[in-house]
């Protein structure tokens, strides 16, 4: 079936990516002044870039799970980036009391996946599925929460979620390792990858998979940091770019020389997505254009705080879209005018279909990232 799941490359603080907001927090107020001066963000404060690389990641992503096309990691590492993005804005959120910051990233995180999860397990209950006493990780997921394999490629995307709490919990640990040595933390920060890809095999389940992913994203978690807190800006363009260029390359070279199942897609190949998206990222956020000329074009500037404010109900719901849609078009072809002058069979119909359920999900569901952030409720924001 098209569109069946495999891991998501994105999402929600990512999905802010989400993968992230989840998926970092676009709406979230800027904190107190940074430790070095950086370039200022047009529009009050907005950093427009943030807001469309974290649009363009959520697109990314769902055109990942509807075509499967294993080149877009390397055409954009949606999860490097959300990952990075996150961890900038909590640099910024560790400002203030760090019990504080944590409470909020949580409830920004574990109300909406409270909500999906009401929906999904319910639906899995029906579906023959019988929770055990391991459904506790739908309340507190630390660990990935369970499933059936009916619902697998709704629930499987919630490993961004798991891995974003863990790094939100770590990360006044994390910052202030990172403060103590910017640049050899960063760069020391790809060792256990490298240690669990090459010497020593993770533990399968919960614990190596958790371990796995916050191996592999960690140096972009950092990034985020290192943005925040100007050491980035302090680089010069010509020394990051000869730094990131043979990182990128070496993932590259790992990925078509372990291809998993006769795919070289990033997602499968932990230490090439690794690689790749600390390169990438790198670039991305070192030479960084400025996007404050998107306040000038409402429409495109409107479509990306609506990402932005959704981000984490788009990355929770899209799956359950991508699902629905294959029914729904099933119905279709049972209209003789549907089935004579719909391309039906297309991918890319099956694509259109997919961004109008999950219109449909931000409506409906939307709402609940307001209340969590404890702003009120609105259809759209």
């Amino acid at each position: 079936m098209a569109g069946a799941h495999r891991r998501a490359a994105l999402p929600p603080e990512a999905i802010r990516s989400v993968p992230g907001r989840a998926v970092g927090d676009p709406q979230e107020a800027p904190g107190g002044p940074a430790p070095e001066p950086r370039r200022p963000h047009p529009g009050g404060g907005r950093d427009r870039y943030f807001d469309v690389l974290r649009a363009v990641a959520l697109v990314r992503v769902v055109t990942y799970h509807t075509f499967e096309w294993p080149w877009l990691g390397l055409v954009f590492p949606s999860m490097g980036v959300m990952f990075a993005l996150a961890g900038s804005l909590m640099a910024r959120s560790l400002e203030r009391p760090a019990a504080k910051v944590i409470r909020g990233r949580l409830r920004r995180l574990l109300i909406p996946l409270w909500v999906f999860g009401l929906v999904i397990v319910v639906a899995m209950a029906k579906h023959g599925w019988l929770p055990g006493a391991d459904a506790l990780y739908w309340v507190l997921p630390v660990g990935d929460p369970p499933g059936n394999a009916w619902g697998e490629q709704a629930w499987a995307v919630l490993w961004y979620l798991r891995t974003y709490l863990w790094f939100v919990l770590l990360s006044p640990l994390l910052l202030r390792l990172f403060r103590l040595a910017p640049l050899p933390v960063l760069a020391l920060s790809l060792v256990p990858v490298v240690v669990f890809e090459t010497l020593w095999t993770l533990p399968d389940g919960r614990l190596g998979g958790t371990l796995s992913d916050l191996s592999v994203f960690l140096f972009c978690w950092l990034l985020g940091f290192a943005h925040r807190d100007g050491v980035l800006d302090r680089l010069r363009p010509g020394p990051v770019i000869a730094a990131a260029l043979p990182v990128m390359a070496v993932g590259a070279w790992w990925a078509f020389h372990h291809e998993v199942d006769g795919t070289y897609d990033l997602d499968d190949i932990p230490l090439a997505q690794a690689l790749w998206s600390a390169g990438f990222v790198l670039l991305l956020l070192r030479l960084r254009p400025d996007f404050g000329a998107l306040a000038q074009r409402p429409l495109a500037d409107r479509v990306v705080k609506i990402f932005n404010a959704r981000a984490v109900t788009i990355y929770l719901w899209h799956e359950v879209a991508l699902m629905a849609s294959v029914p729904l078009i099933d119905a279709l072809w049972e209209v003789p005018a549907f089935e004579r002058d719909l391309p039906l069979d297309s991918v890319w119909f099956q694509f259109g279909v997919v961004w109008v359920l999950i219109a449909a999900a931000v409506a409906l569901f939307g709402w609940v990232e307001d209340v969590a952030a404890k702003r009120g409720p609105r259809l759209l924001p």
